[in-house]
């Protein structure tokens, strides 16, 4: 059987991370591999995840403690080498706000030894799911709504995209151009083909960019199984039946609008760049952005950063230095 990393990213938030690993100790199934990222360099957190390497006889342990905080990008781009290096046929990518469902790790296997079998028999990787993301249910145990489908036209997630899937219990698959790091599922091969999630992006966007990426070597799979439950309460204001808008800070919105600068690039690598529905997309996203800052009261602080987080992208879009990073195979 191929072997499976677990990678978590953590910062100043243990009891979630205890949650977490505590949800890996209890699960039917034990990962091959769990790597532990923490961007807070924290004697505590260390203390917690050497107490669930006691309890994991059968699973290796890594903790892998950050000289600086590298953001999640940055700590999801080390975890993703670490499983890669240590051997790691496919890795499993966790924030440390989730839990692993009992039965989450035999259903994402469910689908991994698929792939393994299509492999094995010759089946070319661009023609089989080298990235799966499995589905959450929100703290409340309802269904996570994600928007699964990438405008790379606009560089936006498409928010008109069904519900995925009916909750009958049959395995299904819905394609999808783009992956979120809470809880997304990489082949190695996948990996070595198109790098390291980009650490530069420190948050926001690695992870939609990464499943972007992904689609030029393999046919990414958004599958009908609920493998995690997300443990955060957000605050959060309803749009419709089934969207949120959730709120978030003003260093998430510096990179929302920063960081579509370094989209913008690979974008532009890949021969996808449109500039005139890209900067459309910009003023649809520092719009939902100021709904976001309205509705929660925090247009003085918050206006501020989406504007300085706009001109910074400007600046990126124009920097003769920038490169993408380098697949791990060349």
């Amino acid at each position: 059987m191929s072997q499976l990393a677990v990678v978590v990213v953590t910062y100043k938030r243990q009891e979630l991370l205890g949650e977490l690993l505590d949800s890996v100790r209890a699960l039917s199934a034990k990962p091959d591999l769990l790597v532990v990222v923490d961007n807070e360099n924290s004697p505590e957190t260390g203390r917690i995840v050497a107490d669930a390497a006691a309890d994991l006889p059968e699973t290796k342990v890594q903790y892998a403690p950050q000289a600086t905080n590298t953001g999640g990008a940055g700590g999801f781009s080390e975890g993703m080498r670490l499983a890669y290096e240590a051997g790691a046929d496919w890795i499993w990518m966790m924030d440390d706000d989730v839990a692993v469902l009992p039965e989450g790790l035999a259903r994402v296997r469910r689908w991994t030894d698929g792939v393994d079998r299509d492999l094995a028999a010759g089946v070319p990787l661009d023609r089989t799911h080298g990235v799966l993301q499995p589905q959450r249910r929100n703290f409340d145990g309802s269904a996570f709504y994600w928007q699964y489908h990438f405008v790379t036209t606009m560089g936006i997630p498409n928010p008109f995209a069904p519900r995925a899937f009916p909750e009958d219990g049959a395995p299904r698959w819905r394609p999808m151009n783009t992956a979120c790091f809470e809880g997304g599922v990489f082949h190695r091969e996948v990996v070595r083909r198109i790098g390291l999630p980009d650490a530069r992006f420190f948050i926001y966007w690695d992870d939609t960019i990464y499943g972007y990426l992904s689609t030029k070597v393999t046919r990414p799979a958004l599958v009908s199984d609920f493998a995690l439950r997300r443990t955060r309460t957000l605050q959060h204001l309803p749009i419709g039946r089934i969207r949120k808008l959730n709120s978030t800070s003003d260093m998430a919105r510096y990179h929302i609008m920063r960081n579509r600068g370094y989209m913008a690039r690979y974008l532009q690598a890949h021969g996808d760049l449109r500039p005139a529905l890209f900067a459309l997309g910009t003023a649809v996203t520092f719009g939902k952005e100021f709904v976001r800052l309205f509705v929660s009261g925090h247009v003085r602080s918050g206006l501020p950063e989406l504007v300085r987080g706009w001109r910074d992208a400007r600046a990126l879009r124009r920097d003769p230095r920038w490169e993408p990073p380098r697949p791990l195979g060349a």
